[in-house]
């Protein structure tokens, strides 16, 4: 259609109607101006704090030539934390925002607050500490997979944050399976020490789960999960199995000895005890990640304090 240029009759009423209802919001405003004048400054304020937090923070990245994310920033679930490894877990981690990304060489800024996330492999870990500055070293938070306890002693790190990391990602970018389980569905990853809560957050804001507990109970759940990954890997490379799954499938007789001998074992050594069912939470974790492969790793981290508990304390795992 051609639009004519006189105003019809609709378009008129909207006008007033519109100039009506700036008069009523012009007379609120001003109203309002007077009581909200210290609350807006309060507001500003704030804003202005973390926006010049956030400028410092990207110039000190900026110089080193690094990079960070600031996608989860507005979202006060996710506290700001640096993370160490951009692997399969630390790139997961990053998802969640509100980071900057490190390479196990880069250096920790020393005037920084908050969580170091170390997501590398055991191997790299003499040097994370070696490197980080002295301020800084409570700040590190450990997820590795095995027995970390004389290495964060010698360290004078056994204070520490430290991560059960019950979490399966098979690559890097593909989607992470949570260790949720029939016999667990709160989940089974869990966290312990002063920057426990703030991993928790960084977990839900990616829809996974994570139980923040105390030292006590954090303890004999370690030793579970040290069992898992040292079991389970155990026998299906002896018995040449494709996955943890089918060596707790096919050779379920053999898994439940060596778990009985190592909750025996490990009380008797820590003096601690375990809750009721260990069998059962790392059968049923073992159906959630059934197709992970089997492979003897990292043995000095893993099988060998199991190992040295020696042949008469545990003679089928050895």
């Amino acid at each position: 259609k051609t639009w004519s240029s006189t105003p019809s009759r609709g378009m008129k009423v909207i006008a007033v109607l519109a100039i009506a209802l700036g008069s009523v919001a012009e007379a609120w405003l001003s109203k309002s101006s007077s009581s909200g004048h210290l609350q807006s400054s309060v507001a500003l304020g704030m804003g202005s704090h973390a926006a010049t937090k956030w400028s410092k923070k990207q110039n000190w990245l900026e110089k080193r030539g690094m990079t960070s994310s600031n996608s989860g920033a507005d979202d006060p679930s996710v506290p700001f934390a640096a993370i160490i490894g951009n692997g399969r877990i630390g790139a997961t981690l990053a998802e969640a925002g509100n980071c900057v990304v490190l390479g196990r060489d880069d250096s920790i800024d020393p005037a920084g607050e908050g969580p170091i996330l170390v997501a590398t492999r055991n191997d790299a870990l003499d040097g994370i500490v070696a490197k980080c500055p002295d301020n800084r070293r409570k700040d590190l938070v450990f997820m590795q997979n095995g027995y970390l306890d004389g290495f964060l002693e010698a360290n004078g790190l056994l204070d520490n944050t430290q991560v059960l990391l019950y979490l399966s990602v098979t690559a890097k970018g593909v989607e992470p399976v949570d260790g949720v389980t029939t016999v667990n569905p709160e989940g089974l990853t869990a966290a312990t020490g002063v920057h426990a809560k703030a991993f928790a957050d960084r977990l839900a804001a990616l829809n996974l789960k994570c139980n923040v507990v105390s030292p006590e109970a954090y303890r004999p759940a370690m030793f579970e999960k040290l069992m898992w990954i040292s079991t389970y890997m155990l026998v299906g490379v002896a018995k040449d199995c494709k996955s943890v799954g089918e060596a707790g499938s096919k050779h379920r007789d053999l898994v439940e000895a060596i778990v009985k001998e190592l909750v025996s074992a490990v009380s008797a050594k820590e003096g601690i005890s375990f809750p009721d069912g260990t069998m059962a939470r790392l059968a049923a974790y073992t159906d959630v990640v059934a197709d992970f492969p089997c492979g003897v790793k990292e043995f000095e981290w893993r099988n060998k304090y199991f190992y040295d508990l020696g042949d008469e304390a545990v003679p089928t795992h050895n």
